[in-house]
């Protein structure tokens, strides 16, 4: 790529980026622009609290932008999923969750009508997301940013659900090219017992305004 295009790329982009956002404005969510990861772990920080009981779900943009650090530092409350040995601990932590200050996760997709798709394995992210925590504090990178929720269903299916089978050591359909909704709707028919495609969710137009926060990263992290 010739170098003297990277600026227009990037504007161009960032164009895409501040159209989502008003979308997402418009459905009664928060929406904020970070430029780099960094910038995203600041922006964070600014919306806890010292000492708020604070829970997330399973995420690498998390992980990589450097936000679980800082749940991890030991200002907060961190119900850490991670930490506890026993599934028995896991689950309980779960329904903790719901009574949580904030909950912290990414998403799918975020479509430029300013919807959030996400495809759910166990269902507890998205249980979360959707109700409990006072508070829900999504990011996501440009890369999962898509025209519309048809756009969303190709996304999951050809990216982000095989990514993280591979991540989590699983061996679903799709993992070998083999997804059996590539050419009709998300994973119809699929019956693998590990498939990660179980629950399915739409967050539109919210109607509490203050719950949801959603910040875009200018940077392609996750999947």
């Amino acid at each position: 790529m010739d170098r003297k295009d990277m600026p227009r790329r990037r504007e161009a982009m960032e164009l895409r980026i501040r159209r989502t956002m008003a979308a997402l404005e418009k459905n009664n969510m928060h929406a904020y622009y970070a430029e780099t990861s960094a910038d995203a772990v600041r922006l964070v920080e600014g919306l806890l609290a010292p000492g708020e009981t604070i829970s997330c779900g399973g995420s690498v943009t998390l992980d990589a932008s450097g936000v679980k650090a800082l749940m991890r530092s030991g200002r907060y409350n961190f119900l850490d999923r991670e930490a506890v040995e026993t599934e028995a601990e896991r689950q309980a932590i779960y329904r903790r969750t719901f009574s949580a200050d904030a909950f912290l996760t990414s998403t799918n997709a975020v479509t430029e009508h300013g919807e959030l798709v996400n495809v759910d394995g166990n269902g507890n992210r998205v249980a979360a997301m959707l109700f409990g925590p006072k508070k829900v504090i999504v990011l996501a990178g440009y890369n999962k940013i898509v025209r519309d929720l048809t756009a969303a269903g190709q996304y999951i299916k050809g990216i982000a659900t095989p990514a993280n089978a591979l991540r989590l050591h699983m061996e679903p359909p799709c993992v070998h090219g083999a997804c059996p909704g590539t050419d009709g709707e998300l994973c119809s028919g699929c019956s693998a017992q590990d498939r990660l495609c179980a629950q399915y969710t739409i967050m539109a137009r919210q109607r509490n305004r203050d719950r949801v926060h959603v910040i875009l990263i200018g940077e392609e992290i996750g999947y």
